[in-house]
């Protein structure tokens, strides 16, 4: 799904709270609550409480004394005088991505770019609904399990050739085949065919992906699916460019190389540094692409994001430095955007390795220990919501299952966590030292140390931090050697609840927490075969309920977007998906405030 100063890559507890146990010794009790003892803890850990930074002057908070004019709209598109002369736009995208190969990339930095670089068979308004993109219309059969999309005329690849039905089979085929070891290809599961394409035991042009002619493709479901149409504006759906591939292999997905048929097109990449993409004057809509360039900057670190938008250099962050909240409404109250966002906040164990691999009482007592008000509430600050579940609330009719400790109040939880633990067999004379794992985030090590150190005052677990940079990070998980717990977490793919149960499914690509159930996989099965809404929900439910009662992942909120966005910039909207393609937006002048 951050403002402290640099730890070492490994930086093992005891940290800041330490020290405050050894040098102020606080002695909990009817004095000092466990509850509160903890707060304080991690207040002195995080260095965020009693007091924020407070960011000195920067060369955007001149713009302070600047305002956007007025925007008019001319015939359905702004008027030419209130647009700003140079329309660049800067985004932070908060990490680098491993590739840009849509049917090879994973994680939300390289999807962020892909959209603008790419279209589906469908796409995405500013708001988030399922507007055409490759496909001007489409036909859906009564019984739901046959899709006719109908190509338009004029959709070109960026180095001018005709996007044809063939390109899109070819996509799916590409993204389906399991010599591609795409980390996505398990959403195609929908597709009459993909089950035995995914599992190597049928031909890759067996998947029920059919080029009419030219201009006309015809999917083929083996149920009918709610969320399909949403589906196909995700990476893994993206025809492909066949004869760039064949000429350049590997290096397909570089700047020169990559061929794409959506409104933009690589022209540059510095690793580390920044990615430029230039309008497609192929483009079937470039008419109405008003941006010329956009930059994504991969800023892991925030408080450098914030930096960079206060001097003028970003027109939106990816996130913000939670220890900053009240100095970020007080000085950018019209800038600061924080919305719901359909993603799940977890930890995961590696359920291959001990000493979690057969102890779900160790399992379970560390989720009990954790307190997620404390969380929300003095670490992330930005109007997260405390979990104990996977799937996020608010998705039609879905109403996840509520284990029974959720009701606890958390002195009860933190009882129960001390009992479970010595019954795992830790204690003080038998302390468990674990390694937990994040990738470079301010707001992801502000949350390693807030849990490392409630593990520590609840039942003395001694948490060595490690921080890995984004791909070294990928590369543990997937291969499930070196992890014990790493940060987790899970946006969705589409607006169902089966977008993170899937990722549970024994064999899936993403399930780096070695979980299998026959159960669980069971009750999947059903409920990607139901047709009855109702009853499916109830399947997913007790799916849910099962892969919680295992705990093989510690939940602790559900995510909301929060950043900074340039009241310049227009066409940006906030949606549940967290889907913004550059292609909506545009920059407006400025003029003196009065």
């Amino acid at each position: 799904m951050t403002g402290l100063e640099s730890f070492p890559a490994k930086a093992g507890l005891p940290l800041f709270g330490e020290w405050i146990r050894i040098h102020l010794k606080p002695a909990p009790g009817p004095l000092m609550s466990a509850r509160i003892f903890t707060a304080v803890l991690i207040c002195a850990s995080l260095a965020a409480c009693g007091r924020e930074d407070t960011p000195g002057p920067g060369a955007r908070d001149a713009v302070h004394r600047a305002q956007p004019v007025a925007l008019r709209m001319v015939d359905g598109r702004p008027d030419p005088a209130v647009l700003a002369a140079e329309q660049v736009l800067h985004r932070d995208n908060g990490n680098e991505p491993q590739t840009l190969d849509p049917h090879l990339a994973q994680g939300v930095p390289a999807a962020n770019i892909l959209r603008d670089l790419f279209e589906g068979l469908t796409a995405e308004s500013p708001t988030g609904a399922i507007i055409p993109g490759a496909a001007e219309r489409w036909n859906i059969s009564r019984d739901g399990l046959l899709y006719t999309f109908h190509l338009r005329a004029n959709g070109r690849w960026s180095n001018g050739d005709p996007v044809t039905a063939t390109d899109f089979v070819e996509g799916f085929r590409r993204s389906a085949d399991p010599a591609t070891a795409s980390q996505y290809a398990h959403v195609l599961r929908p597709i009459t065919g993909a089950a035995g394409v995914l599992a190597g035991t049928a031909p890759v042009d067996s998947l029920g992906v059919t080029a009419l002619d030219e201009r006309t493709v015809q999917v083929s479901l083996v149920d009918p699916t709610p969320y399909f149409l949403g589906l196909l504006s995700h990476a893994s759906t993206y025809p492909v460019h066949r004869p760039s591939v064949a000429a350049h292999g590997e290096r397909y997905p570089r700047p020169g190389n990559l061929v794409s048929n959506g409104a933009f097109v690589l022209s540059e990449w510095k690793v580390r540094s920044r990615i430029e993409l230039t309008r497609n004057p192929h483009y079937h809509g470039v008419a109405d692409v008003i941006p010329e360039r956009v930059v994504y900057y991969p800023y892991e670190d925030s408080s450098t994001a914030l930096k960079q938008y206060r001097s003028g250099r970003l027109h939106w962050t990816w996130e913000v430095p939670a220890n900053q909240f009240d100095w970020l409404q007080a000085n950018y109250p019209d800038e600061l955007a924080i919305s719901p966002w359909l993603g799940s906040y977890f930890l995961g164990y590696n359920l291959s390795r001990e000493p979690f691999a057969h102890s779900l009482e160790l399992r379970l007592a560390l989720v009990l220990a954790v307190d997620r008000e404390i969380l929300t509430g003095k670490v992330t600050r930005f109007g997260e919501q405390p979990t104990f579940n996977l799937v996020p609330p608010g998705i039609g009719d879905y109403e996840p299952p509520e284990p029974e400790w959720t009701g606890w109040t958390q002195a009860q939880r933190e009882e129960e966590a001390r009992r479970l633990f010595a019954i795992a067999g830790y204690g003080d004379d038998r302390p468990l030292r674990v390694q937990l794992r994040y990738n470079t985030s301010e707001n992801h090590k502000k949350v390693a140390l807030a849990v490392a150190s409630m593990w520590k005052q609840v039942l003395g677990v001694q948490t060595e931090l490690i921080n890995e940079e984004w791909k070294v990070f990928l590369q543990n998980r997937q291969q499930k050697v070196l992890t014990q717990v790493f940060r987790a977490g899970w946006i969705g793919d589409y607006a169902d609840p089966y977008t993170f149960l899937e990722l549970f499914r024994s064999g899936h690509g993403q399930n780096d927490f070695a979980f299998s159930d026959t159960l669980y996989d069971t009750l999947l099965e059903q409920a990607s075969s139901e047709r009855i809404p109702a009853r499916r929900n109830r399947l997913m439910v007790e799916a849910e309920r099962v892969l919680l009662e295992d705990q093989p992942i510690i939940p602790l909120y559900t995510y909301v977007t929060r950043r900074l966005v340039d009241p310049h910039l227009r066409g940006w909207a906030p949606n549940v998906m967290d889907h913004h393609y550059s292609r909506h937006m545009f920059l407006l002048k400025s003029e003196p405030r009065p």
